[in-house]
């Protein structure tokens, strides 16, 4: 492949978009499966993507992902540049192969593949196929300003960046515990931050306080209830999240809770909404919910 020679690029403000389109060439690892249908799939498969964009685009700024979606047998990639050597040291390394040689690495390592894994790409802005014309540089480049970006970053991907600064920081030292024999908690009760509580159907006050405090992290909570209700996979969310994109995130959260109530019964406990609340971190509503009601 010829090596890009005009590197005279306007350094003024810039911006543009650009699509990568993986697919795994080693027989039985489909990465769009992966990522689709195991959360920590989706999380490795994530962190493999992010690593690589930091070995090519020379660091973690002047860029971001915007989405990671289904674009079967493809899984589609949507970056968005906000920097115009950013977007140059990663179109000469994609030119070069260090792209795919750098996914490779990387998903062999965190999948535990062998080392004849690698993968096959393609880069896209807007229509223009980039692969047919690497060798010109301020072609790929004018083709990438030309597409901007028609969405901000998607809320899956806020999800998975804040996941990867919590696993690189490490765990947080935790104190030694002091070894206390508990009382058994009855039945009919559950226990939340050390305390006991009694264990009752959700109320629509409790799906009020929930709507009213949950904002944009609904659809972690929805995902957490989906765990155990079938009413709540991650296609019936997202159709949730469409369909009530107008109505904003009150009704959103709303009809979620709503749903999660009326395809359990009697057993859409408030024990399951704290668990869910917990898992997510959102221990404050938690408690909001919690709190007796005159």
């Amino acid at each position: 492949m010829k090596k890009m020679a005009d590197r005279t690029v306007d350094r003024g403000p810039w911006t543009g978009c650009a699509v990568m389109f993986l697919q795994s060439l080693y027989p039985g690892v489909n990465l769009l499966s992966l990522f689709k249908d195991r959360e920590q799939g989706k999380f490795i498969i994530f962190k493999v993507i992010k690593l690589t964009l930091i070995d090519s685009a020379g660091g973690l700024s002047g860029y971001e992902i915007l989405k990671v979606h289904d674009a079967d047998p493809f899984l589609g990639v949507e970056v968005k540049f906000e920097d115009v050597s950013a977007c140059q040291r990663f179109l000469e390394s994609y030119s070069s192969g260090l792209v795919r040689q750098s996914l490779s690495q990387h998903a062999c390592r965190l999948l535990t593949l062998p080392q004849e894994f690698t993968v096959e790409t393609q880069l896209k802005a807007s229509e223009h196929i980039l692969d047919l014309c690497l060798d010109k540089l301020e072609l790929c480049l004018q083709h990438i300003h030309l597409s901007q970006p028609e969405r901000l970053r998607d809320e899956e991907i806020d999800y998975l960046e804040e996941q990867l600064q919590i696993q690189a920081r490490g765990p947080a030292p935790q104190p030694t515990p002091i070894i206390q024999e508990e009382c058994p908690v009855p039945g009919n009760c559950f226990k939340f931050q050390n305390k006991v509580f009694e264990d009752r159907m959700l109320t629509a006050g409790d799906v009020q306080s929930f709507s009213n405090g949950v904002g944009r992290q609904w659809k972690h909570v929805g995902r957490a209830l989906g765990k155990s209700c079938r009413a709540l996979k991650s296609l019936d969310i997202d159709n949730l999240a469409y369909e009530y994109e107008r109505e904003g995130l009150y009704e959103q959260a709303y009809q979620m809770l709503s749903r999660f109530i009326q395809a359990e019964g009697r057993a859409a406990k408030l024990s399951r909404l704290v668990k869910a609340l917990e898992d997510c971190k959102l221990t404050n509503l938690a408690e909001n919910i919690l709190e007796p009601r005159e």
